[in-house]
């Protein structure tokens, strides 16, 4: 049966200098109204331990416009500016709810440039839109086309870095639901290759930043060169944004691919719970982790398979997915990150990364089997002083493992502890 679901479709568009005046006015507007009610409700707090609601600092801003300082805040569009406190209450709830941490100040340089517009300050008629405080429609590059009689609740415009104009519009569409398939599938990630699943398969990291890290490294130099404040900096620091861009599109292209695959071929997809920031902590390994976009990739899972009706597990961080045989289950005493294919003490050989992925699957069913969807979380190693490091059941079976071309009575050397994340790839 077919849902319906809020969809955002994305497309760029290029503005009259007018435009582009106006918008950039809008911008610099919410970004203010933002950080004003940010510190008033913060100072509240603070000096007074009063909360601040949402009303609160609407009454505030209607006060804003009529002082002479903040009068230009009125000669924008006000919707975008409510919608800039919304965000803000919608930041606070989630900071309460231990779902985020306390919201921060919006910086010039390095918050993203938005501004959201709900129905009552944009016109969408014959599939043409004018923004509130414009006398023409956007002309919009539309790639792809909307879902039929689709008309948008919400128009969000957006600048990147790299100076590109996005306008993104929120619509309902429907999905129907990817014919019933009975495939399941574990994927381990990695670095070798981005990911294994348990079938053997494995794709092959593509390695998006290190294909233009020259060119990147140069425009950074050439960007170092430049005096701060000069035209020649500005147009070095588009230089480099959009080297970034290039890299953050490819990225980003390539796991919605993989992505949609798996969703159209799999009916059950089990995962592992990563922890990436505690990896980046790995700082000869965090260019590469931040480069996988194993972050993303969960992320597009989570929404797809809910789209179209398939189930995503996601197993414990804790279960030793890498050092248990697939086979007899003995669980491996040392594993070193080096080792990349070993044989259990029962004589199965493993692929490291494989095996991995068959203990995921097998561990995601067993989830199923139980009535659960998530196993637990453990307790994060600033409340129980315990390592981040991946731990490893205490009641598990002890096993060795031979790497193979070493010998078979060789045991490897457990690397140092040094209190960060090493990725199980």
């Amino acid at each position: 049966m077919s849902r319906t679901v809020k969809r955002a479709f994305k497309y760029r568009f290029h503005p009259t200098p007018e435009q582009a005046a106006e918008l950039a006015r809008t911008f610099g507007c919410v970004r203010l109204v933002y950080n004003m009610a940010l510190a008033a409700r913060s100072e509240a707090w603070t000096l007074r331990r009063e909360r601040v609601t949402y009303n609160a600092t609407s009454a505030m801003l209607t006060g804003w416009k009529k002082t002479d300082d903040l009068a230009f805040l009125g000669e924008v569009s006000s919707v975008p500016l409510q919608q800039a406190l919304r965000h803000l209450q919608t930041a606070f709830t989630n900071f309460f709810a231990r779902r985020a941490r306390y919201p921060t100040f919006k910086s010039r340089k390095r918050s993203r440039r938005s501004a959201e517009y709900t129905a009552s300050a944009f016109r969408w008629r014959d599939g043409r839109l004018t923004l509130a405080k414009m006398s023409d429609p956007l002309d919009i590059v539309w790639s792809r086309p909307l879902p039929e009689g689709a008309a948008p609740s919400t128009v969000t415009v957006s600048q990147d870095p790299a100076g590109r104009w996005f306008v993104s519009l929120l619509c309902d569409d429907r999905i129907e639901p990817a014919p019933a398939s009975g495939a399941v599938v574990g994927v381990d990630a990695g670095l070798d290759s981005l990911f294994t699943l348990s079938t053997g398969e494995k794709i092959p990291n593509p390695r998006h930043e290190r294909r233009d890290r020259r060119r990147l490294a140069r425009a950074q130099r050439n960007l170092a060169r430049k005096a701060k404040g000069s035209a020649n900096r500005a147009k070095a620091r588009l230089a480099v944004a959009r080297i970034h861009a290039r890299i953050a599109d490819r990225r980003r292209d390539h796991l919605h691919k993989l992505s949609t695959r798996l969703v159209r071929e799999t009916q059950t997809i089990v995962i592992e719970d990563l922890t990436v920031r505690n990896m980046t902590a790995n700082h000869r390994l965090a260019r590469a982790v931040s480069d996988a976009g194993w972050r993303q990739f969960r992320s597009m899972l989570e929404y797809k398979t809910r789209w179209y009706g398939r189930d995503l597990v996601v197993v414990d961080r804790w279960f030793p997915s890498t050092r248990l045989c697939s086979g007899c289950g003995v669980l491996a005493e040392h594993l070193p990150l080096q080792v990349r294919s070993w044989t259990c003490r029962c004589g199965q050989a493993h692929d490291r990364d494989v095996n991995a992925a068959r203990n995921i699957l097998a561990e995601g069913l067993s989830v199923i089997a139980c009535g659960g969807g998530v196993r637990p979380h453990r307790e994060s190693s600033s409340r129980t002083g315990r390592s981040s490091v991946k731990q490893e059941p205490p009641g598990a079976t002890q096993g060795i493992p031979v790497p193979s071309g070493r010998g078979g009575s060789q045991r490897p050397s457990q690397p140092p502890s040094t209190g960060r994340t090493i990725p199980s790839t």
